[in-house]
């Protein structure tokens, strides 16, 4: 009863703002889908499986009818983002937020080398959110509006050895948010990077040492959070960011030693 008190009620005559949560059909993307919803936001999810977008989709429309729209695509086809994001646009009409949460962590071996994994973790993980985030950039660069997300991850802070085409998938989508923020911050547009430590999704199932552990619902609040407040960077939780300066400013020499 006291969360859907906190709903707010639906206004007729304001404006309703607008999202499309690219990776929508499970974890983050799948809890950013009710989060945002709740706040009045009208939502397009956009995910490769077609049935877990579905369910998503009608559980939130059960909850607040006619918030969310089911889009189905595969990330990694790029050629199909510039055609799909002005199809959302047109269908919602207009955009306000976008947010790439799609991602791929296959499990790797300490000893393990193999091209095809590592291709696909920055085929999904940086391309994809290239192809969709540009649209984006083009867009409210022109309409000097607009608020971007990348979700990225305290793993792409340094180059650890436990997956290295993983941290450097992320390290690179930081990497080009930031130079999208620099581009877009003087033309009235919010780029925000989250990076979440350990979340409680299905790529954290082969992890074996779990630090701090939230869940998806949990790190959604705090985006949406940080959507409101229009902020730049923002670690989930907090305390990360006290772990990544320290991590950040060890020299190489004693970083390589240490097991992370």
């Amino acid at each position: 009863m006291a969360d859907e008190m906190k709903i707010p009620a639906p206004r007729p005559l304001e404006y309703q703002p607008k999202a499309l949560v690219i990776g929508a059909s499970s974890g983050i993307g799948a809890a950013l889908m009710p989060a945002l919803a709740a706040q009045g936001y009208i939502v397009a999810g956009v995910a490769r499986r077609q049935s877990e977008l579905a369910a998503v989709c009608a559980a939130v429309n059960d909850k607040w009818p006619g918030r969310a729209h089911p889009f189905v695509h595969d990330v990694t086809d790029y050629a199909a983002a510039p055609a799909l994001f002005q199809e959302i646009a047109h269908y919602l009409n207009g955009l306000d937020l976008v947010v790439y949460v799609a991602g791929v962590m296959p499990p790797v071996a300490a000893n393990e080398y193999e091209f095809s994994k590592d291709r696909l973790m920055v085929e999904v993980n940086l391309l994809g959110a290239m192809a969709w985030l540009d649209q984006a950039a083009i867009r409210f660069e022109r309409d000097r509006r607009g608020h971007i997300v990348g979700i990225g991850s305290i793993a792409g802070d340094r180059g650890r050895r436990g997956n290295p085409a993983y941290h450097a998938s992320k390290a690179g989508l930081h990497t080009y948010l930031e130079s999208l923020r620099n581009r877009l911050s003087q033309r009235g547009v919010t780029v925000t990077t989250i990076k979440p430590g350990m979340v409680q999704t299905q790529m954290l199932e082969h992890v074996d040492k779990k630090m701090w552990p939230v869940s998806a619902t949990d790190a959604a609040a705090q985006i949406v959070a940080a959507v409101g407040q229009r902020r730049q960077t923002v670690y989930i939780p907090a305390r990360w960011r006290f772990v990544s300066l320290v991590i950040r400013h060890l020299p190489s020499i004693i970083f390589r030693r240490l097991n992370l």
